[in-house]
């Protein structure tokens, strides 16, 4: 089964401390609505641009994408 790294992007001189915010969002969806998704996280990209993320699989990508709207997606590769 493919996975998929669903990302948020943040841009700006305060864009890794609102990935790691957005993070903290993620891992609360993820408990409120019981899914099994291990894979997320938070990381700084350059000095103006970060990411949040999580890694879920493809079949159950459409509720989440849906849901969360991230700002892009790509095949995960571990």
């Amino acid at each position: 089964m493919r996975k998929l790294k669903l990302i948020w992007d943040f841009r700006g001189p305060h864009a890794l401390k609102t990935a790691e915010h957005h993070h903290i969002h993620l891992k609360e969806y993820i408990a409120l609505q019981n899914l099994d998704i291990s894979i997320t996280g938070f990381e700084a990209l350059t000095d103006l641009h970060a990411m949040a993320f999580l890694v879920v699989d493809e079949n159950h990508m459409k509720p989440v994408r849906d849901a969360l709207r991230p700002h892009r997606g790509q095949v995960y590769q571990n």
